[in-house]
């Protein structure tokens, strides 16, 4: 996590004469320490935000929405660790996004504060009562609070949309409780999104997400196989806890996030066509799971560079084949399969 981009200058403070008025920088926070002593009032809309998807982005929308008529700043507040792993050790669910792409994407929507919340035992610990008054009221000053209908808080999750209003009534906020987006009987949420993922279908992830799912990663010293077969592949090695597809192959999106020096044609910044290989490589009795992209058409010295993959169809299932032969021609196969994927993808998009 970054550190918060803060202004030269002290930071304005934001109140309902200042109609229309915006944060002049986005700002990200770590804890309430970094609130500015000058704070005004806000739109704040709280949740884990994993993978900021179509149904995420419908609430920051809301929370921005309501900002902006108000004339005051739009918070997001998450939280770091994921709950669940705090409550039970050992269920950290899958991660969709990493906290800094959270931050890119809400800050993409409008939001002018993106808020990490430290959740530690004596965070979860906090009654619903004290969660309001001592976070919500004394910290933030909140005027309004957009959550999802299904938003529970404080010890044992004992708060609900419900109680959040009767004690906005109180401390003068208002609350916004959203109702869960869903298309053709599926509610859209992280835990849908995961079991796609987890599948293999990052077409319904997408569909799901609004984007491709996407991988992050520094790119590590492999077994240098591919490279003896004709076909070097980027060996990328995600944070714990990555969401990673079904073992199986896939077309993707390669981008270099990083701005260091290549040797080479992938420029970073700019995506680049991939095969990605997800798996233990059974031909060669591989024992590690590994994500390897084959960027098409581009060849650099990639190591160490964070790159991340979007992926937008698969392909196959990973496979043993019989000889080397057999399965240089098919990954032939798939590097032109991926190609015509990935093309009539920019097509149905306009690109």
């Amino acid at each position: 996590m970054r550190s918060p981009r803060r202004p030269s200058s002290p930071e304005p403070k934001v109140t309902h004469s200042d109609r229309g008025r915006r944060l002049p920088l986005v700002q990200r926070w770590r804890g309430l320490d970094e609130v500015p002593a000058d704070w005004g009032r806000c739109v704040l809309t709280i949740g884990v935000f994993d993978g900021v998807h179509r149904g995420h982005a419908q609430l920051i929308s809301r929370a921005v929405k309501a900002a902006s008529e108000r004339g005051i700043a739009s918070v997001l507040m998450t939280f770091d660790p994921h709950p669940a792993e705090v409550v039970r050790a050992g269920s950290h669910p899958a991660q969709l996004t990493t906290l800094a792409r959270r931050a890119e994407l809400a800050e993409e929507l409008g939001i002018d504060v993106f808020c990490v919340m430290p959740f530690t035992p004596e965070f979860m610990k906090l009654t619903p009562e004290r969660y309001v008054h001592e976070i919500l009221v004394e910290r933030l000053h909140v005027a309004e609070v957009v959550v999802g209908e299904n938003f529970t808080f404080g010890r044992k999750a004992a708060g609900n949309v419900d109680l959040l209003r009767k004690t906005g009534e109180r401390f003068g906020f208002a609350v916004d409780g959203v109702s869960l987006l869903a298309e053709h009987a599926v509610t859209f949420s992280s835990t849908y999104i995961r079991s796609c993922v987890d599948a293999g279908d990052v077409a319904a992830a997408s569909e799901a997400l609004g984007r491709p799912h996407r991988v992050e990663g520094v790119v590590v010293h492999g077994d240098g196989r591919g490279r003896q077969l004709g076909f070097p592949t980027a060996n990328i090695a995600p944070p714990m806890y990555s969401a990673i597809p079904a073992d199986g192959v896939y077309a993707a999106w390669f981008t270099v996030l990083g701005a260091g020096p290549l040797t080479g044609t992938v420029v970073p910044g700019e995506r680049h066509q991939a095969a990605v290989s997800v798996g233990t490589n059974p031909t060669f009795s591989g024992r590690t799971r590994t994500v390897e992209a084959f960027v098409l058409d581009g060849e650099a010295d990639l190591y160490g560079q964070h790159v991340a993959v979007d992926f937008v169809e698969r392909l196959r299932g990973m496979e043993k084949f019989d000889s080397v032969d057999e399965l240089v021609a098919q990954m032939g196969r798939d590097a032109e399969r991926s190609r015509e994927i990935l093309i009539e993808a920019d097509l149905r998009h306009g690109e």
